[in-house]
């Protein structure tokens, strides 16, 4: 009897990791698979717009220049003053460098989600939901446009500009690693934001411009300083939508800054655990979407 008593902890203990284990599999197996999709779709994109590379190389030139404008603007505004809300230009520009290349990087590998509403709308959705791969990974890599690389490239050089003129931080191991953490973080941030956008026109087909306030907006947002803006919008961005997270928190920190609206000063590391809860919920809403939609029958 103690025998089979002691026994039985042992078994449920087994038969709960031989559930969780074909479900770790099922989720790595669907995380290959869908790599695997985004990979050959965007792959495929890639190898069309190389044939023309010449056109690409000013495609690409010029999307930098646009770009690239964002910021001539701030260079005008320190032409005239010495700080934007007692920021200096070396830490506006590290701002700016962060929030552009987390959202450069987003823009580049899911700014595809933008023509979901379109989809949706004249049934063309029906094709990618006929062919055995992930629809998501199907719809982020359509379309894939190499050019917005500039956006990145723009970001990139803004970022390093921004750093190499930082001369009152005092730099430590873990400040230097909360950069590139920092940008990665934002990024996902960014393509969860659209990831959820995405998923709104399932229902709301001509959402798109409410999610570009979100993603472009956002993006714009986080390039200035948190002193400028309301308490209220401050606090919108930390605790409704997180988008301070991007790059506002962490950037702070590494500046020497306090935090915006009464974060707490560890919520400077609090960008790798956002950016999973974001990821989760938009893993949820993209499902709920996809289990509503009703084709169009054309």
């Amino acid at each position: 009897m103690a025998e089979r008593t002691a026994a039985e902890p042992v078994a449920r203990r087994e038969g709960a990791a031989g559930v969780a284990g074909p479900g770790r599999a099922r989720l790595v197996r669907r995380g290959g698979e869908s790599w695997r999709t985004y990979r050959m779709v965007a792959g495929m994109w890639i190898r069309s717009t190389m044939t023309y590379r010449s056109s690409f190389a000013l495609t690409l030139f010029s999307s930098f220049c646009v770009t690239f404008f964002d910021f001539v603007v701030i260079l005008l505004m320190f032409g005239h003053v010495e700080g934007i809300g007692g920021f200096a230009f070396a830490e506006v520009a590290f701002l700016y460098g962060t929030a552009g290349t987390s959202f450069g990087l987003a823009d580049l590998t899911t700014g595809s989600l933008q023509r979901m509403g379109r989809r949706v709308r004249d049934g063309s959705l029906d094709t990618f939901l006929l062919r055995p791969a992930p629809l998501l990974a199907q719809v982020a890599a359509d379309g894939f446009a190499l050019r917005r690389l500039g956006r990145l490239t723009q970001g990139l050089v803004v970022l390093v500009w921004g750093l190499l003129l930082l001369d009152g931080v005092t730099w430590t191991p873990l400040k230097v690693l909360l950069v590139p953490v920092t940008v990665v973080c934002g990024a996902v941030i960014f393509m969860a934001v659209m990831v959820v956008g995405a998923s709104a026109q399932f229902w709301i087909q001509d959402a798109a411009e409410v999610t570009n306030s979100f993603t472009y907006g956002g993006n714009t947002l986080l390039q200035y300083p948190p002193t400028i803006f309301a308490q209220e919008l401050v606090r919108g961005v930390v605790y409704v939508v997180p988008l301070a997270f991007v790059s506002w928190l962490p950037a702070l920190y590494v500046l020497g800054r306090p935090a915006p609206a009464g974060v707490p000063s560890w919520a400077a590391f609090a960008s790798p655990a956002v950016a999973l809860v974001c990821c989760g919920l938009a893993g949820l809403v993209w499902r709920a979407g996809v289990r509503s939609y009703r084709s169009t029958g054309s």
